[in-house]
C-alpha cells in the first residue's frame, strides 16, 4: 500500500514539474481564441497557430493587435461554416531589441508550430524572422516592414501586406520638380528602412536633374538629443534649405521638436516627410505638431468606403485605444489577417498538423529547426487570395508584396492642429489637385497644387537654399590680362591696398545680379592672387572652383566641353565662335579683262544684238527722210551702227527726224542709261574687293605651308588649333592688340605670323581700331560664348542663366556694349566677313527692260511699215504685173527720199537759204511719183 502511494506520488509530482516548466516556456506568450462560441460547438473546428510579434510599449503594435481582433471576429462572423479557426499566440519584445524578436520568433516557430507568423514592426526587426521562415517553410506575413531591402527573391516564405517605400520616390519626385529645387539633403535611419529607399531615391534625384550635395544619416536610434541638435546645426550651416525626413515616427518626432529648437522651422526652409511619419500624424500630441507647421508630406492613400466607415465607428466603439487615431498601419494589419484566415480554409485540413520533427528538439538548435510541411501550400494560398479590404484592393503580385498598395499619394501640409490636402499624385497623372478631374498627360506643374503654407507662415515658394552664415560672401575669381582690359581689368592701388576690377564681363555680371529675385553678397579675387603669378590658364582658373578656392568665376570664360566635367556653366552673354584674322593685300593686282567681269556673257550677247536692232529700226525709220542715213551701202550701215553704240556716251551726231525714231530713241536712251550705270557700279565694287583682298584664304593652306599663326596667351584656342592639324612650332601666343599688329604687320617671313585664331568678341574688338589692315575670314568654329563658372550642381545657374536673358533682352545690355565697345562703330568693316561673290549682273536683271525696248521698235517699225504700204497701195492693186515685180518697185520706191515728208523740205530750204553748193543726192525731181492718196498715219511718222 505504501508502496502504491509512494509511486503515486512520484507520479503527481513529475506531471507538476512539467507543467510548471511549460509554464514557464509561455509566460511571455499570449493565445487567443476568437471563435468559441455557442454555433462552433455544434460541429468540431480545427485550430491553426498563427504567431503575432509585437512590441511591449509600441501603440502601433497595441493597435494593429486590436485590428487583428476585430479582423477575426469579423471574418468568422460572417464565416460561420468555415472549419478552420486562427488561434493568434501573441509574443511581446522589448523596443527596438533584435535579439528578443529572434527569440520570440524562433519560440513561437520550435515550441508552439505555427503555421505563419504576422510582424514585427520595423524592417530591421523583420529581417531575421524572415530567415527564420524561411528556413523552416513558414510564412512571414508583415503589414509594417517597408524597405525595399525584404524582398521574397531573397526569402521565398515573406509575404509583404503593406506598400514598398519605392512608391512613394516618385510622388517626392513630383513635389521637388513643381517648385524646381535643385539640391535635396535626406536624412535617414542608418538601417534596413532607412537605407532601403536610397537607392530608388538616387536613381529618381538624377532624373531630374537635382543634387543631393549630403546625406544625414542617424546612426543609432539611442542617439542623444544632443547628438541631433548638433546634426541640425551641421545642416543649417549649408546652403541647401530643402530636407527629406525618412525616419521612423518616435526619432522623426524628436528631430522636429529640436529643430524648431534650433530656428529650422522657420521661413526660407522646406521640409518633406515620407509616408512613415506622415500616416502617424493623427496620433501627434499638439506639441509636436506645432513643430511640423508648414511641413510637406507624403500620405498613404486609402479610399472611402462603406466597409471602412463602418469598421471606424466600430473602433471607436469597441477598441481601448479609440484615443489614438486610427492609420493605415492598422488597415493593413486587418486585412492581412483576413487574408490569412481564407487562405486557410483554401488549403484544408488534410495537412494542417502534419510538421517534421528534427532529431533534437532545442529551442537554440538552429540547424534543426522545424519545418513546416504545409508553409508552401498557405504561402500559395495567400499569394492568390483577392478581396477588397479596408485599405484597398488586397492582391498580391509574384514577388509577394501589394500590387495596389495604393499608386495615388496625397499631398498634406500640416497647418494649426492637423493638416490640409494640397493635392495628389498619381503614376500615370503626375499631380493633380483632386482626384475628379484628372489631367491627360503627366505633369509636374505647381499649379496642379493648392495653396501652401510653409514654414515661418509664408505663402512664399522658398527658393531652396541660401547663402550660409559661414560664407557670407561669394568669392568670385577673375582672371587677369594684360591685353583686351575691356572685357576684364584688374588695377590695384598701392595707396589704398585695395584692388579694383573693371570690365564688360564685371558689367554684366553685376546687371545679372542685380535682376536675382534675392540679395546675393560677392566680392571679385583676382586669380594671381592666390597662386602669387601674373597670369594663368584659363584650365586652371576654371579647375579653381572645382576645387573649392571659388565660388564662382567671372570674365572672358569660353564654355567649352572639357571645362564642363567639373563645373557648371550659365548661359552664353556673348556670340560664340572661333574666327580667323589675316592681313589684306597690300598691291592691286589689275587683270586684263576685269572690264568684262561686271556683266555677265548672255547679258553682254543680249546688248550687243539690241544695238544692232536698234540701229536697224533707226535706219528704216529716217532712211527716207534723213540724209544722214543716205549713201552708198557701207557708208549708211556705218552711220546706222555708229548712231547706235554711240549711245552709251550719248556722243551720236546724227539727229533722228520723224517721230517714230525719237521714241524708239528716247526708250533705247533710257536702256543704255541704267545698262551703263549699273555696269559702273557693279565694276567699282569689283575692284574695290579686289583691294580688300586677304593675303590667306584658306586654314589647310597655312597648314600646308607651315605659316606660323598667333593665339591669345591662356585660351582654349591653342588645343583648338592643334585639333586642327597646326603642329606646336607654328603656334605663337599674344597678350594684347598692340601684341598682335605687330606679329600680322611683320609677316611669318620677318619673325611675324601669317593669321590670328581667337573668338569673335576678341577680334570685333580689334577690328575695331585695325579694320583697314585686317579682315575675318571663313571657317569659324563654333564655341559656347562667355559665360560664368559656378560649381557643379549649383543652385544659383538656373537663376543667374534667367537674369542673363532677361538682361540680354533689354536695353541694359545695349548700354554695357556701347560704353565698352564704341569704337566698333568708327569702322564699317570691322565686323563684316570677306566675300568672293562675283558682282556680276545677269540677263534676269535686266530682261524687262530689254523688253520694253523691243516693244517699242517693234511697235514703230510696224506703225511705219503699215503708213508705207497704205500710201503706195496703188503698185499692189495692178493686176499686170507679178509679186516679184511688185516688191522691185516698192523696194525702189522705200530706196528713195519721200518728197512728201515736212522735214526733209525743211532741211532742203535751209540748204538752198545757206547756198549750199553741196550735190544732193536723190532729190525732189528724181522721186518718182505716184497718184495714191497720202496715208492718215503720215502725220505721225512726220
Amino acid at each position: 500500500m505504501r508502496l502504491v502511494i509512494i509511486l503515486c506520488s512520484i507520479f503527481v509530482f513529475y506531471f507538476f514539474l512539467k507543467a510548471t516548466l511549460a509554464l514557464g516556456e509561455t509566460t511571455n506568450t499570449t493565445t487567443t481564441k476568437l471563435w468559441h462560441n455557442e454555433n462552433d460547438m455544434d460541429h468540431k473546428v480545427i485550430p491553426i497557430d498563427v504567431g503575432l510579434i509585437i512590441e511591449d510599449k509600441d501603440w502601433i503594435g497595441k493597435m494593429s493587435y486590436e485590428c487583428i481582433k476585430m479582423a477575426l471576429s469579423d471574418f468568422y462572423a460572417t464565416h460561420r461554416h468555415y472549419k478552420t479557426r486562427l488561434v493568434l499566440h501573441t509574443r511581446e519584445y522589448k523596443h527596438h531589441d533584435v535579439v528578443s524578436v529572434a527569440a520570440a520568433g524562433l519560440h513561437l516557430i520550435q515550441n508552439v508550430r505555427v503555421k505563419a507568423v504576422i510582424g514585427p514592426l520595423t524592417s530591421s526587426e523583420t529581417q531575421f524572422v524572415i530567415n527564420l521562415g524561411t528556413k523552416s517553410q513558414v510564412p512571414i506575413i508583415s503589414y509594417s516592414a517597408t524597405s525595399p531591402f525584404l524582398s521574397s527573391r531573397g526569402s521565398p516564405y515573406f509575404i509583404r501586406a503593406t506598400q514598398n517605400d519605392v512608391t512613394q520616390v516618385r510622388a517626392i519626385g513630383a513635389l521637388i520638380q513643381a517648385f524646381c529645387w535643385k539640391e535635396i539633403v535626406p536624412i535617414h535611419e542608418n538601417d534596413e528602412y532607412g537605407q532601403g529607399i536610397m537607392p530608388d531615391l538616387v536613381d529618381m534625384l538624377q532624373g531630374i536633374n537635382t543634387r543631393m550635395p549630403y546625406q544625414s544619416v542617424i546612426s543609432s536610434r539611442e542617439i542623444t538629443d544632443d547628438e541631433i541638435l548638433k546634426e541640425l546645426y551641421k545642416l543649417k550651416s549649408m546652403q541647401t534649405r530643402v530636407f527629406l525626413v525618412h525616419l521612423w515616427p518616435n526619432l522623426g518626432v524628436r528631430l522636429f521638436l529640436k529643430a524648431k529648437e534650433a530656428g529650422m522651422i522657420s521661413e526660407d526652409y522646406v521640409w518633406i516627410l515620407t509616408n512613415g511619419m506622415v500616416d502617424l500624424l493623427g496620433s501627434f500630441d499638439a506639441n509636436v505638431l506645432e513643430s511640423l507647421q508648414g511641413v510637406l508630406g507624403v500620405k498613404t492613400y486609402v479610399p472611402r468606403t462603406q466597409k471602412l466607415d463602418n469598421f471606424t465607428i466600430q473602433w471607436l466603439m469597441k477598441s481601448e485605444l479609440k484615443h489614438h487615431h486610427l492609420n493605415v498601419y492598422g488597415l493593413w494589419a486587418y486585412d492581412a489577417i483576413y487574408a490569412l484566415a481564407k487562405a486557410a480554409e483554401e488549403v484544408g485540413m488534410s495537412s494542417l498538423n502534419n510538421l517534421v520533427t528534427p532529431k533534437k528538439n532545442s529551442l537554440t538548435d538552429l540547424n534543426d529547426i522545424r519545418v513546416s510541411n504545409i508553409g508552401p501550400k498557405l504561402l500559395q494560398a495567400v499569394s492568390q487570395t483577392r478581396f477588397r479590404g479596408l485599405a484597398g484592393e488586397f492582391s498580391l503580385g509574384e514577388e509577394g508584396e501589394l500590387m495596389d498598395a495604393s499608386t495615388i499619394y496625397q499631398i498634406i501640409n500640416v497647418v494649426g492642429n492637423g493638416w490640409k490636402d494640397v493635392g495628389y499624385c498619381k503614376a500615370e497623372n503626375g499631380l493633380i489637385k483632386d482626384l475628379k478631374s484628372l489631367s491627360r498627360g503627366y505633369s509636374t506643374s505647381k499649379t496642379n497644387l493648392k495653396a501652401i503654407i510653409w514654414p515661418g507662415d509664408s505663402l512664399s515658394v522658398p527658393k531652396g537654399w541660401v547663402i550660409s552664415a559661414s560664407e557670407k560672401k561669394l568669392r568670385i575669381g577673375v582672371p587677369v590680362k594684360f591685353g583686351f582690359t575691356e572685357f576684364i581689368g584688374v588695377e590695384n592701388s598701392p595707396e589704398s591696398n585695395t584692388t579694383q576690377v573693371t570690365g564688360y564681363c564685371i558689367d554684366v555680371f553685376n546687371a545679372v545680379m542685380a535682376k536675382l529675385p534675392y540679395y546675393v553678397s560677392y566680392e571679385f579675387i583676382p586669380f594671381m592672387e592666390m597662386k602669387n603669378i601674373a597670369l594663368n590658364s584659363y584650365n586652371d582658373l576654371t579647375y579653381e572652383v572645382y576645387l573649392g578656392n571659388y565660388d564662382a568665376v567671372v570674365g572672358d570664360v569660353t564654355i567649352v566641353a572639357n571645362r564642363s566635367i567639373y563645373v557648371d556653366y550659365t548661359l552664353p552673354f556673348t556670340e560664340s565662335g572661333v574666327t580667323m584674322v589675316v592681313p589684306m593685300s597690300k598691291n592691286l593686282k589689275t587683270k586684263a579683262w576685269l572690264f568684262m567681269k561686271p556683266l555677265t556673257w548672255d547679258l553682254w550677247v543680249m546688248t550687243l544684238c539690241f544695238f544692232v536692232f536698234i540701229a536697224f529700226i533707226i535706219w528704216v525709220l529716217e532712211h527716207r527722210v534723213n540724209k544722214e542715213f543716205r549713201g552708198p551701202p557701207l557708208y549708211q550701215a556705218g552711220t546706222t551702227l555708229y548712231h547706235s553704240f554711240s549711245t552709251m556716251v550719248f556722243a551720236h551726231s546724227e539727229n533722228v527726224l520723224s517721230n517714230l525714231a525719237r521714241f524708239v530713241m528716247v526708250v533705247w536712251i533710257f536702256v543704255v542709261l541704267i545698262l551703263t550705270q549699273s555696269y559702273t557700279a557693279s565694276l567699282t565694287s569689283m575692284l574695290t574687293v579686289q583691294q580688300l583682298k586677304p593675303e590667306v584664304q584658306d586654314v589647310k593652306e597655312l597648314i600646308k605651308k607651315g605659316e606660323p599663326v598667333a593665339y591669345q596667351q591662356g585660351s582654349f584656342v591653342q588645343g583648338l588649333l592643334k585639333q586642327i592639324g597646326f603642329k606646336e612650332a607654328q603656334l605663337k601666343s599674344y597678350k594684347g592688340c598692340e601684341e598682335l599688329d605687330e606679329l600680322l604687320s611683320k609677316g611669318s617671313k620677318n619673325g611675324g605670323v601669317a593669321a590670328v585664331f581667337d573668338e569673335i568678341p576678341y577680334m570685333r574688338l580689334f577690328l575695331g581700331s585695325y579694320c583697314h589692315k585686317y579682315s575675318m575670314v571663313q571657317p569659324t568654329y563654333k564655341t559656347g560664348g562667355f559665360g560664368f563658372v559656378f560649381p557643379k550642381g549649383s543652385p544659383l545657374v538656373p537663376d543667374v542663366s534667367r537674369a542673363i536673358l532677361s538682361v540680354a533682352e533689354g536695353e541694359k545690355m545695349v548700354e554695357i556694349e556701347r560704353e565698352w565697345f564704341n569704337g566698333e562703330d568708327s569702322c564699317e568693316n570691322a565686323s563684316n566677313k570677306v566675300s568672293y561673290d562675283h558682282y556680276n549682273l545677269g540677263l534676269e536683271s535686266f530682261w524687262g527692260l530689254f523688253l520694253i525696248a523691243g516693244l517699242a521698235a517693234t511697235s514703230a517699225l510696224v506703225i511705219f511699215l503699215l503708213e508705207f504700204l497704205y500710201k503706195h497701195r496703188c503698185i499692189w492693186t495692178e493686176n499686170d504685173s507679178s509679186v516679184w515685180c511688185k516688191i522691185k518697185e516698192t523696194a525702189k520706191i522705200f530706196d528713195e527720199m519721200d518728197p512728201s515728208s515736212h522735214k526733209l523740205k525743211k532741211n532742203l530750204g535751209k540748204s538752198c537759204n545757206g547756198n549750199d553748193n553741196k550735190r544732193v543726192d536723190d532729190g525732189p525731181e528724181s522721186m518718182h511719183n505716184t497718184n495714191c492718196p497720202p496715208s492718215p498715219l503720215s502725220v505721225l511718222s512726220e
